[in-house]
């Protein structure tokens, strides 16, 4: 697990660049820092990040990388690695597993391994397999490959979109890496720019979608897709090179051979040389995770719990019951009741306009665990795999309506800022109803995004891909075999998870050095589940599948299937009202000036007099606001800031 990034110019680029995204890395991969350059003709110019320091002279090729140390932690393993002739050159953000029986079949062709690092592995699975060895990675990645053989760049993000990647390609010169604050040093000042989409597409949904980020010329590679650059044409070519297969099983699958797999998916990431933990919560996802570690003998491992000091939030009493069942260490982490000397960190830390509450209490999460393991396992995927957010029945419920109101799509024009539920109603029933399935958890709707952008002609009510395939015509058409829910958890597979969920996770847990591996998003196991019969794979409540994963809870008085879903919210009215109340009186026209004037001071500013009114239903979209103005705050600063 690291931050990457690299550039690869038609000129000279300045050494206090790599430095700069250097900077922007650390926290990423506290254990090592290298960068390797190249001249115009290919030949070496400067191997290590020390040795930059007072190089004025520049290069227009490098790679740069920062090591968490997790798996062979020698010298001999850091990055950038290279082949035997240094012909062909690898750096990469990530854990692969389970490769040792491909490691034998290069060994059979001549290969030669001089570390135990999965970096090697995947080096020399390029070279005798080509890009074609994505088939035989099992895990989560972002790599990048330049092959000198035939001047060409290959930039690969995982199927699930576990680790992220980044990329800026302006008139041939392209720079890539795990954050956009690493990419930015590199994009030419006047470039600097923000997608002002982009910012219609973060009040939508609460976060950037992918492939756009903040920046108009920064832009975000999706999952399952890989980029190419051929460095003698400076031609860019990106492709998607895995999607959930097709093939529905007629019969149920039998218990013995999914959980074969599942145990499969949760023993080959406990793989490490440094310390292993779990994090734990009440929900039935890292419970069967734990659960089938505990099964499988590894019930020495520590978990650790996120608690607060409001029961209604804490979820840290029944997963003190759960770890006990299990016969694992519990430690409860309390989130600190005040943000106010942290919030900055924070905004940093997440790198661009991101606005998911419970991203807090999960930085502070990590913060603390770091301090006792460099690896944990989390439940991540569970709702994506089973449906088993609220959001879906509720959505699925007015499927009524799909073929009745057509859905004209368009954004509405300067509705009330304050329309609230009535708005939000006739923001639905104007859309088709896959667009319509982003108002069960957007942050402002497409009304209130209008009164807010009065000067912005919206490009689409929602920004997320794969919506062009979806329309109600097709549906009619069409009839998918797994029914509505699965087109809806696709949708969830190509935006909200990989954008949302696992950028989050990511993010908090990479700010302090810590690696987190997410069993059930393992692509076999994923597979697997995708191609279960429906009446299988969703079940009212959802996941009863998973009872069987838990056979040691199952015989407990602990009921997780018909608790009621806590999630991991925290107290964010209190904070507002309290820790963060000062930030907020500027907010407004600080919004108004960061934008040029695309966002109306007036009309956040009404917004805000509402919620201090108390009306804290408002609560999430003037915290939504605040970390815009204060991420694009910190980012204006930034890019004044760079060379």
């Amino acid at each position: 697990m690291c931050g990457i990034a690299g550039f690869f110019a038609k000129h000279n680029v300045p050494a206090a660049t790599v430095e700069a995204m250097m900077s922007a890395l650390k926290n990423r991969g506290p254990d090592a820092q290298h960068s390797v350059r190249w001249n115009a003709d290919w030949s070496r110019a400067v191997d290590t990040v020390r040795h930059i320091a007072g190089d004025t002279a520049g290069a227009p090729s490098a790679l740069i990388h920062a090591r968490l140390s997790i798996i062979d932690p020698r010298p001999i393993s850091d990055q950038p690695m290279q082949n035997d002739d240094g012909s062909v050159w690898i750096c990469y953000n990530g854990e692969v597993y389970d490769w040792a029986e491909h490691a034998e079949t290069l060994k059979a062709a001549g290969a030669e391994f001089k570390t135990r690092s999965d970096t090697e592995f995947i080096l020399q699975a390029y070279q005798h397999w080509g890009i074609d060895m994505i088939a035989r990675l099992r895990g989560m990645f972002a790599i990048a490959i330049l092959d000198l053989r035939i001047k060409k760049l290959w930039l690969i993000r995982d199927r699930m979109g576990l680790k992220p990647m980044v990329y800026s390609f302006i008139d041939g010169n392209l720079a890539f890496g795990s954050t956009v604050r690493s990419v930015l040093p590199f994009v030419p000042a006047d470039a600097r720019q923000w997608d002002r989409y982009a910012i219609d597409a973060y009040l939508a949904h609460r976060y950037v979608p992918a492939p756009r980020t903040i920046f108009e010329n920064i832009q975000r590679l999706p999952n399952a897709h890989w980029l190419s650059l051929d460095l003698a044409t400076r031609r860019l070519e990106t492709k998607c090179y895995w999607t959930p297969p097709d093939a529905l099983a007629e019969q149920p699958i039998p218990d013995g051979q999914w959980l074969a797999t599942l145990d499969a998916a949760v023993s080959m990431r406990t793989v490490a040389d440094r310390p292993l933990g779990v994090f734990l919560s009440s929900g039935i996802d890292s419970s069967t995770v734990a659960s089938r570690l505990a099964l499988t003998g590894h019930s020495a491992l520590q978990t650790f719990t996120a608690g607060f000091d409001k029961p209604e939030m804490d979820e840290s009493p029944t997963a003190a019951k759960i770890a006990a069942v299990l016969g694992f260490p519990n430690q409860v982490i309390a989130v600190p009741g005040s943000v106010r000397d942290d919030i900055d960190q924070i905004i940093d830390d997440l790198d661009e306009p991101f606005a998911d509450p419970s991203a807090i209490p999960s930085w502070y999460l990590a913060r603390e665990t770091t301090k006792h393991v460099k690896v944990v396992l989390g439940g991540d995927g569970g709702d994506e795999l089973f449906a088993g957010y609220k959001r879906f029945d509720k959505h699925l419920k007015t499927g009524w309506r799909r073929n009745i109101f057509g859905g004209d799509n368009s954004v509405p024009r300067n509705r009330d800022i304050t329309g609230g539920g009535v708005s939000k109603f006739f923001d639905e029933v104007r859309l088709d109803w896959w667009r319509a399935y982003s108002l069960r958890f957007s942050g402002f709707t497409p009304s209130q995004r209008a009164a807010l952008q009065p000067a912005l002609a919206g490009k689409s009510p929602v920004y997320w891909r794969g919506m062009e395939q979806r329309t109600a015509q097709k549906w009619l058409e069409t009839a998918n075999p797994r029914g509505p829910i699965s087109e809806l958890l696709e949708i969830d597979r190509l935006n909200y998870l990989p954008e949302y969920i696992l950028r989050k996770g990511d993010l908090c847990t990479m700010a302090h050095g810590l690696e987190l591996r997410a069993p059930l998003l393992d692509h076999a196991w994923f597979s697997l589940v995708h191609s279960m019969p429906t009446s299988q794979r969703f079940t009212q409540p959802a996941k009863q599948l998973l009872r069987v994963a838990m056979p040691q809870l199952a015989a407990s008085d602990i009921d997780l299937f018909n608790a009621k879903k806590k999630g991991f919210n925290p107290p964010l009215d209190t904070w507002l009202k309290i820790d963060l109340a000062d930030r907020l009186d500027d907010m407004p026209a600080n919004l108004e000036r960061l934008t040029d004037g695309q966002i109306r001071g007036n009309a956040a500013k009404q917004l805000l007099i509402f919620y201090r009114r108390g009306n804290s239903r408002y609560a999430e979209q003037i915290f939504q606001l605040l970390v815009l103005e204060m991420s694009l705050t910190q980012l204006d600063r930034l890019r004044g800031e760079l060379p």
